[in-house]
């Protein structure tokens, strides 16, 4: 499989690990990691998401963790080929069982969410065979610092159950934005940023494409400074 170029890296891809796509793309871009200095990373894959947080915080430590072993492998080695490597690391990990001292000013997740698929190749990646969102949220309660922020894209549908789930185990959504994959349709993807304390919710509107395989101008300032091509590639 081709590697995909940005800017600053390159991610080196493989046929057994979920490929680089738009909402990895969208989180790398929109996910509140300004503030941070430690970050944590479920289920990096190709390692996409922090290597672009990387590059907007340029003081931040990245850890990731996939329990696939061959994101995991793969992970490391777009870390390594990077520019910001010092300031990587991933492990091949479990999430359920992991342990730490470290408290993490952001966690950030294109989490699983297709609890049944016939793709063998997507099983673990897309599905909730691994982590679902009650273990997703509870561990991550459990590691952030005390103002720090977890942060994810999910579908839609899935919005309401997250946001219960995660104020069960006292995190709290202050932003939230509505990702439309065209002008005029209906939201088909949320950017939730939840913290353990109450806020006033920020919530925006975000669209991906103005006609057919044309970006918007918000997705074409957004990314502008990840992005060699103009047309809609991913």
């Amino acid at each position: 499989m081709k590697p995909f170029t940005f800017k600053q890296f390159e991610i080196q891809q493989s046929k057994d690990v979920f490929r680089v796509g738009t909402d990895g793309v969208l989180l790398g871009a929109l996910a509140n990691v300004e503030s941070a200095s430690h970050v944590l990373e479920i289920g990096t894959g190709t390692g996409l998401i922090s290597l672009m947080l990387a590059q907007r915080n340029l003081q931040a430590d990245f850890l990731g963790l996939d329990i696939n072993e061959d994101a995991a492998t793969l992970t490391k080695l777009n870390f390594k080929n990077a520019p910001f490597y010092k300031r990587l690391k991933n492990n091949h990990q479990d999430f359920k069982t992991f342990e730490t001292e470290d408290r993490f000013d952001l966690i950030v997740s294109n989490p699983p969410y297709f609890e049944e698929s016939g793709s063998e190749k997507d099983k673990i990646a897309r599905q909730t065979v691994e982590l679902n969102f009650r273990q997703l949220i509870a561990q991550s309660a459990r590691f952030l610092s005390e103002h720090g922020l977890l942060s994810v894209i999910i579908p839609v549908e899935a919005g309401e159950a997250f946001i219960l789930i995660a104020e069960e185990n006292n995190l709290f959504l202050n932003r939230r934005i509505n990702v439309k994959g065209i002008e005029n349709s209906k939201t088909k993807r949320l950017v939730l940023e939840f913290s353990l304390t109450k806020k006033n919710l920020l919530e925006s509107e975000f669209i991906i494409e103005k006609s057919p395989r044309k970006y918007s101008d918000q997705y074409l300032e957004l990314t502008k400074e990840f992005h060699v091509f103009k047309e809609v590639g991913i």
